[in-house]
């Protein structure tokens, strides 16, 4: 039998666009949808249970509300989903092949769905840069075995960056899946601070904790 999958998704203030991810994920075949909130104020937690997802609360932290998830979930395998982002049909049997083959991690490639042509060149690049680094990101729908994932002490404890160090730290083991699927993924970051103040505030995210800054000063610098 194909492995069962959970889907962990992290929501906080994310009521108008919870119900959605979790829908999506049943619809991709998910077993089990957690969501692991880290301190809504609004709505969030009883629309998510009303949608038929199991809930957790008390985490503040991304990182330790995906870990949360992860430990309580039932499945074999775990898609870690964003609120904003849409799970594609069959995307739940794709993950259980692609780890009965062998993998051990991956993602799906990522489509915007708002019709701005920016967006558009924006997903081709994040695309191209997945299949040249095989280090799929969180808004990709990361993916993994769960006895592995916890084994391995799953996202390490950061306010940030928590995401691109799993996928670095999979990739050194050589078995990542980089599956044809598209997840949609919201493009509103992109457009409320513009795409090229965007892709530079990552990027330079990435190159300063590549040079040992504080995560914490990321974090503050990134949602700033």
């Amino acid at each position: 039998m194909p492995a069962a999958v959970t889907v962990v998704i992290p929501t906080r203030n994310e009521e108008e666009r919870v119900s959605s991810a979790i829908a999506s994920a049943f619809a991709a075949g998910a077993a089990e949808v957690i969501v692991a909130d880290g301190g809504s104020d609004d709505e969030t937690l009883r629309v998510a249970a009303a949608a038929g997802a199991r809930t957790l609360s008390g985490q503040t932290m991304r990182a330790s509300q995906l870990n949360r998830g992860a430990e309580t979930a039932s499945g074999e395998a775990i898609i870690f989903l964003h609120a904003d982002t849409l799970l594609p049909a069959g995307a739940c049997a794709a993950v259980a092949h692609a780890l009965e083959r062998d993998a051990e991690f991956g993602g799906f490639r990522l489509a915007f769905p708002e019709s701005d042509r920016r967006l558009r060149f924006v997903a081709a690049l994040i695309n191209f840069r997945t299949r040249i680094t095989r280090c799929p990101w969180g808004d990709q729908a990361q993916f993994v075995r769960r006895d592995l994932f916890l084994s391995l002490g799953g996202f390490r404890e950061m306010p940030i960056m928590e995401d691109y160090e799993l996928a670095r730290r999979m990739k050194k083991r050589g078995r990542v899946a980089l599956l044809p699927l598209i997840v949609m993924t919201s493009g509103r970051r992109f457009l409320r601070k513009g795409l090229i103040r965007t892709a530079a505030i990552n990027w330079s995210t990435i190159i300063r904790w590549h040079l040992g800054a504080d995560p914490e000063e990321l974090a503050r610098r990134y949602r700033a």
